[in-house]
């Protein structure tokens, strides 16, 4: 009988594929990569079982062309996560299997680390008389008596010897007083353990308490008002699983907040550190991922795939910001990071702690139900107090570039106080819109149901949507005038505004076009902590996690663009920018205001927002949502179909209901238009599934999507599923 392995690899396969075994050499193990062939490619794949037998007939099975790795990549605990999650956002597995591996490792490259040099002194060195070559070869005799006292030296420690230490130690080494060694060099922050935790008030310490690593499982929500010091609560959680000799993962939502907690970390921890995310190298990635993998990682801090980071000794998962959108794939296999933490630690039998201070309404639903322990902090760290919030009427007021004259005097004040303001406007460029005053036209994207944003430093017409540029036309293409405005508001615009209004106080800039630049970020957030800038201007960059002690007034300018939003999330997204944003002021010893520039003062969002706080909007919210039938009271999936052709989605869609499960527990609603209808030059229709469970609605799905590729419509369209989706545009 024909021995097989079932592979999985990167294609539209919902299972993975049969392969014999390799002729010669030994056999590959589940949770290790081999190279097989697809079509007239040799491609990477991941061995997920051995079946007894395949389905194919022994002339259509294709041989394993190489096996790349002699131990598993993978362990089991791992591999259970991937396929789970490949079959619940039923995604190709292989696809699945290869978003959770380093980009080095996709490409079938070697998993090792990078190899240190170093040097270490021998027993002829410990003999060796220092005294006797210190005139005629000083430099040697000072490396000896350096080896002679730590036993070794590394690479990075010889940079700190003058001259050419590197021969000199060369010297030593044919002398036989030290010998050259190698180990493996994953890159790892060493935690310098220099400050000594926070003394916790009774919140935090409750909440500490409720943390209990090596005690099973529990989910743990810890909703914590901004500044109330959820991170020490981390902390202390870490420090004890690090005593147990067991890894923590932490997953932040964005590369942005992943300096500033790694700095606090490494400061407070005694442990070794990994960073995981996209910005990094490719070798700096697999270096990190294989040190989590190896134990050598004591704390593994990483965006949205480190939750597939495979751990030798798991004991705590940390999710910061779980309110946060990015914590879903939006593009390819749509997991959510949050979800299958959650998930992750269940199945090893560890705690897993979720922070915000701003909770998502699906984890205040858990909360509720008592899936999820919940433990509030309302009090703010040490003598912080909460900032005043006050809404500016805007309707009638007059403005210079959307800023009112109550507004800047207030900066004025703040800044006369020696305080910081910060001001938030999420839109960067200069205008959303070029417009023609003569006769109207607007600067339309010939790809996208949208309009190009003017970025005036740039000279620059940009949509961001499907990433089209144009240069700024000299006049207008439909009447020629050369009457052409920047109308509404946009980052750039406000920081000429300020720098108008304020000339010795430059403000500084955080968008995404003024940290495009690496390390950019990083600069500017530091000049904002510092206080070497005092009028600090962004977007929701600076929303969520900063530690800015400095700022005593935070405004943000315009809090109109999220109250009609089409999206039924809007409101909630709303409310979360503003908590997040408005948490940056007073957070010291100073007190601070936030003011909200609006044309809607009355509108109950706000209102609940200025009176009730987010707990409050949030218990509404969750009301209206269980009336509606919309999540986290129903599940939902997304089924969304593009195509160039403008009426190609619309059928495919059509046709896939008629080909839908006949099961009345599933609400359908559509096919329809996605809100924008046109992007990068397709468009767009989707379909909605509602359902009272999560499993009436996988059921259904599990019988109803395998056939639709099989739809004479679907040659016409790309198509996808989203379930659990965290916007329905």
């Amino acid at each position: 009988m024909t021995e097989v392995i079932r592979v999985a690899v990167a294609g539209p396969f919902t299972d993975a594929l049969d392969y014999r075994l390799p002729v010669t050499g030994p056999a590959p193990v589940i949770g290790a990569r081999v190279r097989v062939p697809l079509g007239r490619r040799n491609i990477v794949g991941m061995v997920t079982s051995r079946p007894e037998a395949s389905d194919l007939a022994d002339d259509r099975l294709r041989a394993v062309t190489e096996v790349l790795d002699s131990a598993p990549l993978l362990d089991p605990a791992t591999i259970e996560l991937i396929e789970w999650a490949a079959r619940y956002y039923h995604h190709p597995v292989g696809e699945a299997y290869l978003t959770a591996l380093p980009a080095r490792l996709r490409r079938g490259q070697s998993a090792t680390p990078s190899v240190e040099t170093g040097w270490r002194i021998t027993e002829s060195g410990e003999a060796a008389q220092i005294d006797s070559r210190s005139r005629r070869a000083p430099r040697q005799a000072m490396l000896l008596e350096a080896l002679q006292q730590s036993k070794t030296l590394t690479a990075v420690q010889l940079a700190g010897f003058s001259g050419d230490a590197r021969a000199a130690l060369k010297r030593l080494v044919e002398q036989g007083l030290a010998e050259t060694v190698t180990a493996p060099d994953y890159g790892l922050l060493q935690g310098l353990s220099n400050e000594p935790g926070a003394v916790l008030n009774a919140e935090q310490q409750s909440s500490a308490a409720a943390i209990q690593p090596g005690a099973g499982h529990q989910a743990i929500l810890v909703d914590g008002v901004t500044g109330s010091g959820k991170t020490e609560v981390y902390l202390d959680a870490i420090e004890r699983t690090l005593a147990l000799g067991r890894q923590t993962l932490v997953v932040v939502p964005e590369i942005g907040l992943t300096p500033q907690l790694v700095s606090r970390f490494q400061q407070r921890l005694a442990g070794r550190i990994a960073i995981l995310h996209s910005g990094l190298a490719d070798g700096e990635r697999l270096n990190a991922w294989l040190a989590a993998r190896a134990g050598e990682a004591d704390v593994v801090i990483g965006t949205r795939s480190a939750v597939f980071a495979p751990l030798k000794h798991p004991g705590l998962i940390v999710i910061d910001e779980e309110h946060d959108p990015s914590l879903k794939q939006q593009e390819g296999f749509r997991y959510s990071a949050r979800d299958l933490a959650v998930l992750r630690g269940y199945r090893l039998d560890i705690p897993v702690v979720l922070g915000s201070a701003t909770p998502s309404l699906e984890s205040l639903a858990n909360a509720t139900t008592g899936r999820y322990q919940c433990y509030p902090l309302r009090q703010r760290a040490g003598d912080a107090r909460p900032p005043s919030l006050q809404l500016l009427d805007m309707r009638g007021e007059p403005t210079r570039d959307g800023l009112s004259q109550p507004l800047l005097d207030r900066v004025r004040g703040h800044l006369d106080a020696g305080g910081q303001a910060l001001l938030f406007l999420n839109r960067r460029g200069f205008a959303p819109t070029l417009i023609c005053h003569e006769c109207g036209w607007l600067a339309e994207c010939d790809r996208c149901d949208a309009r190009y944003t003017y970025h005036r430093g740039r000279r620059r017409l940009h949509c961001h949507h499907c990433d089209r540029e144009r240069p700024i036309p000299h006049h207008c293409p439909s009447c020629g005038s050369v009457d052409l405005r920047a109308l509404g508001l946009g980052t750039e615009r406000i920081e000429a505004a300020l720098t108008d209004a304020f000339p010795d106080t430059p403000p500084v800039r955080i968008d995404r076009d003024s940290t495009r630049r690496r390390g950019s970020f990083e600069q500017a957030m530091r000049q904002a902590r510092d206080g070497e800038t005092r009028l600090i201007l962004g977007t929701q960059m600076l929303a969520k996690g900063h530690h800015l002690p400095a700022v005593t007034l935070v405004a943000i300018i315009d809090a109109d663009q999220g109250l009609f939003g089409a999206d039924f999330r809007a409101p909630e997204r709303l409310a979360q920018q503003i908590v997040q944003v408005a948490g940056r002021a007073g957070r010291a010893d100073r007190p601070g205001e936030v003011v909200i520039q609006t044309h809607h003062p009355e509108h109950p969002l706000l209102q609940q927002l200025l009176h009730g706080g987010y707990s409050a909007f949030a218990r509404t919210a969750l009301a209206e949502r269980e009336a509606a039938g919309l999540p986290p009271a129903r599940a939902m999936a997304l089924i969304r179909a593009e195509a160039t052709a403008r009426d190609a989605p619309n059928a495919f869609l059509q046709a896939a209901m008629q080909q839908t499960p006949g099961d009345a527990a599933i609400e359908r609603l559509g096919p329809y238009p996605a809100p924008m209808e046109r992007r990068a030059g397709r468009h767009r229709a989707q379909l909605m599934l509602l359902a009272d469970s999560r499993n009436s609605l996988q059921t259904f799905l599990s019988r109803w999507l395998p056939g639709l590729s099989r739809i004479p419509e679907a040659r016409q369209v790309r198509w996808s599923v989203d379930v659990d989706p965290v916007e329905a545009l």
